[in-house]
């Protein structure tokens, strides 16, 4: 399905391209546009593909570069930083951020120090080193650098940030392709698939299709209840871990 997805795009790129103006488009898509979480859910693997489509149908002199990025919705975040003391690990500096992505993981043709400067990766986003984290609590560039590079690094390690320079596939000067891990851990909500076209270090072309995450089945009924009866399902989650808890109790003793 794949294959014939791109071969159709292919088809309809020369009546594409007559109609554009004088940038090069991009016409971008993903393999899945709904994701369900289920309780068997060990994560998925994304497609991003699409074609470039530049002005009368000729390609440029210099091949051009693409990078995707997916990412998950944002949400606060406090970071705490444990220190040794007397034997006992124990919180002591903390920094809160106020949109630091649930997800991020992007591909690139090649390397991004090759493609773009640090000044046009830091408008696009582009890398785990130019997220625009909003630091709440700290005014120090150090420091905020310091606990930055430490959420990277934690959520590197979970598999929730991932980087995958020259790894994008590109046919022929056109068609592109990409593909791009999706955590377990990932949370639910809207996500965002974008493609950018990078030509003499600039972004010359950029798109962006939605990807929704969402849960299915007992999990998203659970999800529901929990969100809309919140003071309810605490008191059944504690009288169900009592519940439990006394069986267990019951249990050993009759061993």
């Amino acid at each position: 399905m794949r294959r014939l997805a791109l071969a159709l795009l292919l088809a309809f790129v020369p009546a594409l391209v007559g109609a554009t103006g004088a940038q090069p488009v991009l016409v971008p898509d993903v393999s899945q546009r709904e994701i369900e979480i289920r309780y068997s859910f060990s994560g998925a693997e994304l497609l991003l593909f699409g074609a470039i489509l530049y002005p009368g149908g000729r390609l440029p002199d210099k091949p051009a570069n693409i990078v995707v990025v997916l990412k998950g919705p944002s949400q606060p975040i406090v970071m705490r930083e444990k220190q040794k003391i007397a034997g006992i690990w124990v919180n002591a500096d903390s920094a809160s951020f106020r949109s630091a992505p649930s997800f991020y993981a992007y591909a690139s043709s090649r390397p991004l120090k090759e493609l773009v400067d640090e000044r046009t990766a830091a408008i696009y986003e582009l890398g785990l080193d130019n997220l625009q984290l909003s630091p709440a609590s700290l005014n120090n560039t150090a420091e905020i650098s310091r606990f930055a590079a430490g959420l990277n690094d934690l959520r590197r390690r979970s598999g929730l940030y991932v980087e995958q320079p020259g790894t994008v596939e590109i046919s022929d000067g056109v068609l592109y392709r990409a593909r791009l891990p999706l955590s377990a851990r990932v949370v639910v909500g809207t996500y965002t698939a974008e493609t950018f076209l990078v030509q003499d270090g600039r972004v010359v072309a950029a798109a962006v299709r939605e990807i929704e995450v969402r849960k299915s089945g007992f999990e998203r009924v659970m999800g529901t209840f929990a969100e809309d009866y919140g003071f309810l399902y605490g008191i059944v989650a504690v009288l169900l871990a009592l519940g439990m808890g006394g069986i267990a109790g019951l249990v050993a003793r009759r061993l």
